[in-house]
């Protein structure tokens, strides 16, 4: 059967050519793979390295980081961007404590219930952590299948019924097999069958892939949405929070406002935004962490 012969293939190309990356070694527990995934949720695998290796060795356990105030996770977050999910990795770890005895669930029920983690994050963790046989659809996943599959350069701009019912005729049926597919399909997307500059010439699945077959024709379906940075609300946030991570005292609030000059409405709306969040707290005219 074809699905049996790509998944064979790119499973035993996974096994030679993964990425070294230190929450896949021997030994890693539950918990590191929560931190891992929290952290790789729109940032770059590379700029997770090292904060992953750092929060690890400060907070090894989820009881160790509900030990600690939300405010000090938000500062070890750092520039991985994003910082809600600071928070919202330390309230997990604090459900975790309170709800099952510091260990991570292993059910995809118990999993979606922690705060923050969604289907993708509850997939991950189950097959990554617990080798379980769950669908985990991120966008590298996404992709391969559209591309193996259905013939298309891209999926879909959401992730559909259809799709997820693809990866679940895909999936192995035998729970070992299955997560390694997990992981392998994942990392096939992220080094080979990229976004812009697919290398189908050492693809393990090249002699399957329905798009490649077709000639790589080109994407006729809704424009791909492209992710904004400069000058939106999210970088005069950045841009605030870490005068903040700089301050352990405080910044008072014109000075604060002052580090997002180009547009003061902007910036009153990103402090309103981390207040909201609980980033950030006032107390008279100065702002803490």
């Amino acid at each position: 059967m074809r699905r049996a012969a790509v998944v064979a293939a790119v499973n035993q190309w996974y096994a030679a050519s993964a990425r070294p990356l230190p929450w896949r070694e021997p030994g890693t527990t539950a918990w590191g793979i929560v931190v891992s995934e929290f952290m790789a949720q729109q940032t770059p695998v590379a700029r997770v390295i090292e904060p992953w290796r750092a929060w690890m060795h400060r907070w090894p356990t989820p009881a160790a980081l509900a030990a600690s105030a939300p405010a000090e996770a938000v500062l070890a977050w750092g520039r991985l961007g994003y910082p809600r999910r600071a928070l919202r990795l330390h309230a997990t770890a604090v459900v975790i404590v309170e709800q099952h005895g510091g260990r991570v669930p292993r059910t995809l029920p118990e999993l979606r219930a922690l705060p923050g983690v969604g289907e993708y994050t509850a997939a991950a963790v189950a097959s990554f952590a617990f080798g379980a046989r769950a669908v985990v659809l991120d966008t590298n996943v996404r992709r391969v299948l559209a591309r193996i599959d259905a013939g298309q350069q891209f999926p879909a701009n959401s992730t559909t019924a259809a799709e997820r019912a693809m990866a679940d005729r895909w999936l192995p049926a035998d729970p070992a097999a299955a997560s390694r597919w997990a992981a392998a399909s994942m990392e096939l997307g992220a080094l080979v069958c990229t976004a812009a500059a697919p290398r189908c010439g050492i693809c393990p699945a090249a002699q399957h892939c329905a798009w490649l077959r077709a000639g790589r024709p080109a994407h006729d379906g809704p424009a791909r949405r492209a992710q904004r940075y400069s000058g939106t609300d999210r970088q005069a946030r950045g841009r605030l929070l870490e005068a903040l991570r700089t301050a352990p005292g405080g910044v008072q609030i014109g000075l604060l406002l002052a580090q997002w000059p180009a547009d003061p409405d902007q910036a009153h709306r990103a402090l309103d935004g981390l207040l909201a969040d609980g980033l950030a707290h006032r107390s008279g005219e100065v702002v803490t962490l």
